[in-house]
């Protein structure tokens, strides 16, 4: 019990707890630290304690925290609770209408609403009382608690009054409580320095509380449950939450103390993690101030040699200017050049005046020439010099550390589950670029009692994957997470998938035998076929003015199924007029090609229950086609009925982008899928006596195309097979 106290100490004066609260966010603190929290932030505050006349109320065992607070005098209370407010604590000054009160909880640090009533409305935690006290007993038992009455010297406390909230010798107990008055009746209980009610009473009504809201989490009185506000609340008696709290909390405890190896170790791993923070974070700064010292030296040897640049063009430039300057001299009056040029005149012996006035005239022509076309040997500007720093300053703006990549976005239209699941992401517009990518996945399984182990590939690249050897007919979740050099980013959001409900089966179209190839028309890899109505749907529909029926063109897949459970999958054209797909006897499938048949009569309908000419017999057989018929973006579902064209109770819902098709040889049985969310369309009997083959029927112009399997695509990036167990 002695390592409890910091349970027991409010976040507000940071003591032990006195008459404290328990505020809606499930925390608490003392009534009178709540009160001055509210008048700090400006809500009228109301003397939590008992009555003037009581003896807890008296200076001597009040709180010291209570002489220091500003309390409003008598004549401006009065005033304020005549002018409509401040009734209760909480109440904010100036308003005259009821509002909400919010409280700022010092633990959670977010605003609590305390409703209209402010501290009024809230419960007082008894239990978090007799806790403390019995904390203070168990930490200070020799400290004796002195009779509140006793003149100096005061006698120890022998008993405690409920009623007056105050503890006697006894002698003072029975000046306090003479017979005959309603006080003799008062009950005497072991003295203490907290008070409290005996049993928890309804902060609104005083009425003690027999309830309690599960809707609310609130307890509540008799009077509490009748009111408007807990209508059509589940409401339950305490003593029911009280069984049902003490058994969930007992539960929760034995699992803590059980654990109590887990939790040592817990602690030991993360005293392990807070040294290698404190080892990384000084590595962090260590390496963070050698980088900037690094660009700071590359700055300084910039800077040095920019400035050795501008000085070596200054003396240049210096020097050009001085030898000018020097000639210009020459040329004064006073000057060297000028007196000699003039004593050079006075020399009268011809070839000696022409010797020396040769060399002397190319020296005048040149001053003369300067003189004349005076330019300043070198511009004083050095605005080339100017350093355009504008990006080099945004980039040190924009300089921030390393942020890990977000979380990617999966790519809903380009995944998709076939053989293979084929998954797609893709990384948000601004987020940091990946180096490569972790992905994850498992099966779900309801009925398992623990969640399956996650299986993984790291260092996938690109922005796709395949995951290989997958459960047929089960579900998947899975997701991704990107890395840098910043570490791991978020996971995506978990993307579930189905797979099919059987093997794959891979197979082409048959163009050996039996098709109409004037109006069929099967692409090279055998995987798509196009109905070209053309010249001879023309003739036939001029056929139809004569009582003649319109053909049927039939295409079939180049395998038989004879054991098993297969499973495939196609996208029909939603311009196509009218498309069926299904399957079907493959004696039967010969004979309509060596005898093509017509689409109105119900007999040959290719729509199972009408095939076979079972309308014919009295024995129920299977018959020995079924057929989806799609036409016009629309499916025609028949409700589990035999399907016809006269068929009254039929219905159509939207083609949706794949049709998936599952073949139970053993069971007889045909099932058509929604292939995207495999939700299954219609499900009917098929005749397994023999080899069935898939097979695609076409009225008018349309299209279809197998889908592809994954393992087939070439532009897949990693393969996912033999993945690592994460715990």
């Amino acid at each position: 019990m002695k390592n409890m106290e910091r349970e027991l100490v409010c976040p507000v004066c940071k003591e032990m707890y006195k008459q404290p609260l328990a505020l809606p966010c499930t925390h608490n603190v003392c009534h009178v630290c709540a009160s001055e929290v509210l008048l700090q932030h400006g809500h009228l505050y109301c003397d939590p304690t008992s009555e003037p006349t009581s003896p807890a109320a008296t200076p001597s065992t009040r709180s010291p925290r209570l002489g220091r607070r500003a309390v409003p005098k008598p004549d401006r209370l009065d005033r304020l609770l005549k002018s409509g407010f401040g009734t209760y604590p909480g109440r904010k000054r100036g308003a005259v209408h009821p509002q909400t009160i919010s409280f700022p909880c010092p633990a959670c640090q977010r605003d609590v609403d305390l409703g209209e009533r402010g501290l009024g409305s809230l419960f007082r935690n008894l239990t978090l009382e007799r806790v403390v006290e019995r904390y203070r007993q168990t930490i200070n038992i020799s400290a004796a608690i002195m009779c509140q009455f006793c003149k100096p010297p005061q006698l120890e406390a022998t008993k405690g009054c409920t009623e007056c909230k105050s503890s006697f010798c006894n002698e003072c107990f029975k000046l306090y409580h003479p017979w005959g008055t309603q006080k003799a009746q008062h009950e005497p209980t072991p003295p203490t320095l907290t008070f409290r009610p005996k049993g928890l009473m309804c902060p609104e009504h005083k009425e003690e509380v027999t309830h309690y809201c599960k809707t609310c989490q609130r307890l509540v009185c008799q009077l509490c449950r009748v009111r408007r506000t807990h209508t059509s609340h589940k409401i339950t008696p305490v003593l029911s939450a009280y069984q049902a709290l003490r058994e969930k909390l007992t539960k929760s405890l034995a699992y803590i103390l059980s654990s109590q190896d887990t939790v040592q170790t817990q602690i030991a791993e993360l005293e392990e993690t807070v040294k290698h923070t404190e080892v990384n974070g000084s590595q962090a700064k260590e390496e963070v101030s050698q980088l900037i010292q690094g660009l700071c030296t590359m700055l300084e040897e910039k800077r040095a040699t920019l400035l050795q640049a501008i000085e070596e063009c200054q003396q240049e430039r210096l020097a050009s200017l001085h030898g000018q300057i020097r000639e210009h001299q020459a040329m004064l009056e006073n000057s060297g050049m000028v007196g000699y040029a003039q004593e050079v005149l006075k020399e009268t012996d011809h070839p000696c005046f022409v010797q020396a006035a040769k060399q002397l005239h190319n020296r005048i022509l040149r001053a003369t020439d300067s003189l004349q076309s005076f330019r300043p040997a070198a511009n004083a500007s050095f605005s080339h010099f100017q350093l355009d720093v504008s990006r080099e300053l945004k980039l040190l703006t924009d300089l921030a550390f390393i942020r890990a990549p977000e979380a990617p976005v999966i790519d809903t239209q380009r995944t998709y589950t076939y053989d293979q699941i084929f998954l797609c992401w893709r990384l948000p517009q601004h987020s940091p670029p990946a180096w490569h990518y972790t992905v994850e996945f498992r099966k779900t399984d309801a009925k398992a009692k623990g969640l399956k182990l996650w299986q993984r590939r790291e260092e996938v690249r690109g922005t796709c994957a395949l995951v290989e050897y997958l459960d047929t007919d089960s579900v998947y979740v899975l997701r991704v997470k990107g890395y840098n050099k910043a570490g791991f980013g978020d996971y995506s959001e978990d993307i579930y998938l189905h797979t099919p409900p059987a093997p794959v089966l891979n197979f082409f179209l048959d163009n050996r035998w039996g098709f109409n190839r004037d109006r069929l028309a099967i692409s090279k890899d055998q995987r798509a076929v196009r109905s070209v109505p053309g010249i001879p749907m023309l003739f036939a529909a001029e056929r139809l003015m004569t009582s003649c029926h319109l053909s049927i063109d039939l295409v079939i897949g180049d395998v038989a199924i004879t054991q098993g459970k297969s499973y495939w999958a196609c996208c029909v054209d939603p311009s196509s007029y009218l498309v069926k797909v299904g399957v079907g006897l493959e004696s039967k499938l010969q004979e309509w090609f060596q005898v093509p048949q017509d689409v109105v009569s119900p007999r040959y309908d290719p729509d199972s229950g009408h095939d076979s000419g079972a309308e014919d017999t009295t024995v129920e057989a299977p018959p020995p086609y079924a057929f989806l018929t799609i036409g016009m973006g629309k499916i025609l579902l028949s409700h589990g009925s035999a399907l016809t064209s006269r068929d009254p109770n039929g219905c159509t819902v939207p083609l949706p982008p794949r049709i998936g098709i599952c073949l139970d040889y053993e069971q007889g049985k045909v099932s058509f899928y929604d292939a995207v969310s495999f939700r299954e369309l219609w499900e009917c009997g098929v005749d397994c006596s023999g080899p069935v083959c898939p097979a695609f029927c076409f009225i008018g112009g349309g299209a279809l195309h197998l889908q592809e399997l994954v393992a087939n695509k070439q532009d897949r990036k990693v393969t996912i097979g033999n993945f690592a167990k994460l715990d």
